[in-house]
């Protein structure tokens, strides 16, 4: 590897002592590389056409013929042929023929200008007259054929499994048509969007484990926020009726094919509105983004046929458990009888699982929450889970929360505001409660928020959705690594000879 960096960099000197770069400052395209195959799909194979075009891009491939050689020049739109002839050049310029075929390599930006022709073959090329090196690479690329072999370091170094992979920069190009999507699909409701704070004195919003940080100045312990909820409800306080954020969460947590502790999710939340509403609002949102990402509402998720099509499946949590194992919870049994029955058909119980609840959604967790591969919406979940919904207006022990899953995993999470300050207090003390004893994850008391519902705060529907899972999903991706341009792994030197995370 030295040895070819060395001769790469000896290249470099030489085309600075010929006054070609190596490093141009700019370099102006007339049209990129879809955009001619497109314009000139009608060139007959042998043809030429009589126009003078200029593109830029990377060098993939080269071959040298003798008198002849052909290179492939690659942007981020697509591919198209340099078609380099000795004698056309060396009249442009003594010596440009030996320069371009001896002194470029795979991996270089060029820039050319030149006609236009279609091979034998039909391969339209650009037949160059002109050629700037705009960046010269000094480490090779890896191997066209076989590009990134080990994963990790395809997100290790995520610019070289771009350069290779045409998959990776298809993921990453409908990420962003898909996060603008979203965007668009809710501004044009009328939601406006308005950043939280990242830092935070308290946190709040979800169960999980937060990164601490310190502020020097204000000698200040903050934390990275993990959810953007009651920053959100502050604002609906306010007087906001429509409001979102698209952002990044950050939980101390590990990592797996579907964690990363630095995630993005969206947070919507509509005053008047309630559980039902957020059901219509995610599948309308989900299915129309996904119908402007993929052309379509039917997708395959690692070989499974997914049909994204409204309406979706409603079930309670209590059916599909029921429908599953046969366990019939209610709010009548105790927790030794809970238990007990989960034994007896294989169920682990856990200590921490200490009420019906926690059993009930340990339960689903264990013989449901895998085979929901169609989009569910699965309602009406346990209140000792759920601190922040509101009650169910005709189920006593349960709230009106659902979370969507497809393909076995959790894709969103909404709820019926809980606005009753007084029953917002009691159980966030009950979280605090739990926290004191040990659970990482519970949720501490912030009494600014309790003082904004005490202010007042209209009927409200919230939902919250991971973006990440839902790239996972309209991309066909395995990992959550595949849709984060650059996931958080252990630094290099520590990571040889450690056990792998998640």
């Amino acid at each position: 590897m030295s040895e070819l960096r060395d001769t790469r960099l000896e290249k470099a000197n030489t085309l600075a002592e010929l006054g070609q770069g190596p490093y141009a400052s700019t370099f102006n395209p007339s049209h990129r590389m879809a955009e001619l195959q497109s314009n000139h799909a009608d060139l007959l194979n042998g043809e030429e056409r009589d126009v003078t075009v200029s593109i830029a891009g990377r060098v993939m491939t080269r071959r040298v013929l003798g008198k002849l050689a052909f290179f492939t020049l690659v942007d981020e739109t697509g591919t198209i042929q340099l078609f380099l002839e000795e004698t056309g050049l060396e009249a442009q310029q003594e010596g440009w023929f030996k320069q371009i075929t001896t002194l470029v390599d795979t991996g270089d930006w060029l820039g050319v200008s030149g006609s236009l022709r279609r091979t034998d073959r039909g391969e339209l090329s650009v037949k160059v007259h002109d050629w700037r090196m705009l960046s010269k690479s000094l480490q090779p690329l890896p191997n066209k054929w076989h590009g990134l072999v080990d994963v990790e370091k395809r997100y290790r170094q995520r610019y070289l499994d771009l350069i290779v992979s045409p998959q990776s920069r298809e993921t990453f190009r409908r990420r962003a048509l898909l996060v603008s999507g979203i965007r668009r699909w809710l501004d044009e409701r009328q939601f406006l969007e308005i950043e939280t704070p990242v830092l935070q004195s308290e946190v709040g919003g979800a169960d999980a484990r937060p990164f601490v940080t310190h502020h020097n100045t204000l000698d200040l312990s903050l934390y990275l926020r993990i959810a953007t909820e009651l920053h959100l409800k502050r604002l609906v306080v306010g007087g906001f009726e429509r409001v979102y954020e698209l952002g990044r969460i950050f939980r101390n947590e590990g990592t797996s094919t579907r964690h990363n502790p630095e995630f993005t999710s969206i947070e919507v939340y509509q005053a008047y509105s309630d559980y039902i509403g957020m059901m219509k609002l995610t599948e309308a949102m989900i299915a129309e983004v996904c119908q402007q990402v993929c052309g379509k509402t039917q997708i395959t998720y690692q070989n499974k046929e997914i049909d994204l099509t409204p309406p979706w499946r409603r079930a309670t949590m209590h059916e599909l458990v029921y429908k599953a194992t046969g366990l019939n919870f209610n709010e009548f049994m105790s927790r030794e009888q809970a238990a007990e029955e989960m034994e007896a058909v294989g169920l682990e119980v856990s200590d921490t699982a200490d009420c019906i609840g926690r059993l009930l959604n340990a339960a689903f967790e264990q013989r449901v929450e895998a085979n929901l591969i169609q989009p569910t919406f699965v309602i009406d979940y346990p209140i000792e889970i759920s601190p922040l919904a509101r009650k169910h207006r005709s189920k006593p022990g349960l709230v009106e929360r659902f979370e969507l899953f497809i393909v076995g995993r959790e894709t969103a999470n909404a709820f019926s505001e809980l606005i009753d300050p007084v029953d917002q207090r009691e159980r966030l003390e009950a979280q605090q409660a739990r926290k004191a004893t040990g659970d990482l994850e519970a949720q501490g008391l912030d009494e600014d928020f309790i003082e904004a519902l005490e202010v007042g705060m209209p009927p409200t529907g919230g939902l919250g959705i991971g973006i990440d899972r839902l790239v996972m999903l309209l991309t066909d991706s395995p990992s959550i690594r595949d849709v984060i341009a650059f996931p958080l792994l252990r630094p290099e030197s520590s990571a040889k000879g450690a056990p792998a995370m998640g």
